[in-house]
């Protein structure tokens, strides 16, 4: 028997007042996974912004300058 399997045969005895609590809960929980992944996206693009916008050229910027150069921008 799964976990979600327990939780439903013991979510069927419970009074109602304290389903309202579960509920409660779980909306709770799922807040806070959004909150965890959105915290790890901005501190990844924080990290990544510093190796993005480091003047050190690695040789990638000289390519694309010979190869853009004298391309009009429409």
């Amino acid at each position: 028997m799964d976990i979600k399997e327990l939780i439903f045969r013991e979510i069927e005895n419970v009074p109602e007042p304290y389903l309202i609590e579960i509920l409660d809960f779980i909306r709770f929980l799922e807040t806070k996974v959004v909150e965890q992944k959105m915290g790890l996206a901005i501190a990844s693009e924080s990290s990544l912004k510093k190796d993005w916008l480091k003047s050190e050229d690695d040789g990638h910027g000289k390519i694309c300058k010979r190869r853009c150069v004298g391309r009009s921008t429409k």
